[in-house]
């Protein structure tokens, strides 16, 4: 698991600081931003193996975020997964139909989360 890159996109500090502590922990080469916009540069100009978005994110939020990233050659190909504390099954429905390639729940299991984010760069892009 070691190296992998992952942008994770979160704007709560603490969730933000968890998720990190735990994936570089676990060997993963871990960016972050704080919105959707700051994370479309970084994506771009990183081009991680994966991203953890967040869905309710400050201005754009994941869902525009997602599609933004789609829109760009660099990024059109990295799997995105949403990171999310909304966990209704239709909150689920409206992920899997906008395109994202997962969802994991908040909070997130620290035990599980290395081996969930590995799981999904191996899987990478759901096809459509």
């Amino acid at each position: 698991m070691t190296g992998e890159r992952v942008l994770v996109v979160e704007d709560n500090d603490r969730n933000l600081k968890l998720v990190r502590a735990v994936l570089e922990h676990a060997g993963f080469d871990v960016s972050s931003a704080g919105t959707a916009e700051e994370a479309l540069d970084i994506a771009v100009e990183r081009t991680p193996d994966l991203i953890l978005m967040d869905l309710q994110l400050p201005g754009m939020d994941g869902f525009a975020g997602l599609a933004a990233l789609r829109t760009q050659p660099a990024t059109l190909a990295v799997p995105v997964v949403a990171l999310t504390a909304l966990a209704m099954p239709h909150d689920r429905e409206r992920v899997r139909m906008a395109g994202f390639d997962g969802y994991l729940e908040k909070p997130i299991s620290v035990r599980d989360l290395p081996s969930q984010v590995h799981a999904a760069i191996t899987r990478g892009r759901r096809s459509s």
